[in-house]
């Protein structure tokens, strides 16, 4: 039998594997999406569009905090996250731009 400090140590690194696995699905995930939004910039920059389209941005903030609710993830959380890719996404429209 396991004791429970050597239980815990194994179950702490399953978790951290787990976390692990996902981190790095996390950034293929935003370097697949990062890929998608360069090509809308230099769509955007090629038809004269403005970078930024606020009742876009508007709806994907609305759904994702729909998302996260129903994921049992915090709204908020998922707000503040969609504003900082949005953010670094407008910034690379911009640089199409000039």
């Amino acid at each position: 039998m396991t004791d429970p400090v050597t239980r815990a140590a194994e179950l702490l690194r399953e978790h951290r594997d787990s976390i692990d696995r996902l981190d790095a699905i996390l950034v293929y995930t935003l370097a697949e999406r990062f890929k998608h939004t360069q090509s809308v910039g230099r769509l955007k920059a090629d038809h004269d569009l403005p970078p930024s389209d606020p009742a876009r941005e508007a709806q994907q903030i609305e759904r994702l905090e729909r998302l996260a609710r129903e994921a049992d993830l915090d709204p908020e959380f998922a707000r503040k996250f969609l504003n900082f890719v949005i953010a670094e996404v407008i910034r690379h429209h911009e640089q199409y731009q000039t």
